[in-house]
């Protein structure tokens, strides 16, 4: 039975428990780091000139967010009891005992409160209407999985993880290395939001017996498998189309449809979303899933870089 430390219920740690640094870094889900950067990475990549000092703190700032998104799902989930023995995914920290309840809540805290720091910069560069950005970037961070109605657990997940790792950081990023923000950079950050859902879709399809048992309405325990099923294979193909568009439209380099052989890459992740038995086959198209984006971030940037 789990017992009781301030206030919050705990497990006891397993046998084969990591070390304390290696817990937090398995809590942050460094797999799936690059639905921050990716943006990042497009949006100075699209700049004219690129000012490093600035392009750091916002790629610092980007994964901070996430980290600590990570960390306050880990101990959310625990808390409202999303996370039980029944779930398929990789081991949670809180869960498994691994970091005790009040200590996760702690480490979230401070990587939001580093996240804060590294942005007074940006802010500065920005204006500081930006602050408002930044503090929505925590907020929603905590409230996802948080507060007494969690965003995650109303059907929200994939509309807050589209914007924020979509035209949010892309555009953001362009915008603090040009003072600007066009159609172009608009249209270029769909891909990245796209793409950074199908790894959110992929983790809710598996989990949604244990999402449906723990009242997370994600939008899979809303309308069901066959829905999730779609929306993971229309979140690629959609990313697929962008560099056609910016081909076609904005007259961007050729060499930017390269990008769109991610369809090709996906389709093995596509067949397993729709033929899947156990969940636990889920896990690969997760993993695949952050696979394909850091492909399509590859083959994007190198469509950029060859033209110039």
């Amino acid at each position: 039975m789990p017992s009781m430390k301030n206030g919050s219920p705990t497990l006891p740690a397993s046998p084969s428990a990591p070390s304390a640094p290696k817990a937090y870094f398995l809590a942050s889900r460094p797999k799936t780091w690059i639905a921050s950067l990716s943006p990042v990475f497009i949006g100075a990549a699209m700049a004219p000139h690129v000012d490093m000092f600035t392009f750091l703190l916002t790629l610092l700032f980007s994964l901070a967010i996430q980290i600590g998104t990570n960390f306050a799902n880990d101990y959310f989930d625990f808390i409202n009891g999303a996370d039980t023995n029944l779930r398929k995914g990789p081991k949670r920290a809180t869960q498994e005992g691994w970091i005790a309840p009040s200590s996760m809540l702690i480490a979230t805290l401070i990587i939001f409160a580093c996240a804060l720091l590294i942005a007074i910069p940006l802010m500065i560069i920005a204006g500081f209407w930006s602050l408002l950005l930044a503090a929505a970037c925590v907020a929603f961070g905590i409230l996802y999985t948080g507060g007494p109605k969690p965003l995650g657990y109303l059907g929200l997940g994939e509309l807050l993880v589209f914007v924020f790792f979509g035209p949010i950081a892309c555009c953001g990023t362009y915008f603090l290395q040009t003072g600007v923000v066009d159609m172009q950079i608009f249209l270029s950050s769909l891909a990245p939001g796209f793409l950074s859902c199908s790894i959110l879709i992929a983790n809710n399809l598996r989990d949604e017996k244990s999402d449906r048992i723990a009242n997370k309405r994600t939008l899979i325990v809303r309308f069901g498998r066959k829905f999730g099923q779609w929306e993971y294979t229309l979140s690629i193909l959609f990313a697929a189309i962008i560099p056609w568009v910016l081909v076609s439209v904005y007259e961007a380099p050729l060499q930017l449809l390269s990008a769109s052989l991610i369809a090709v890459a996906a389709i093995p992740c596509i067949k397993k979303v729709f033929r899947f038995k156990d969940p636990l086959e889920l896990i690969f198209v997760l993993q695949s899933s952050a696979f394909i984006l850091l492909l399509y971030t590859t083959l994007f940037l190198y469509g950029l870089w060859s033209f110039s």
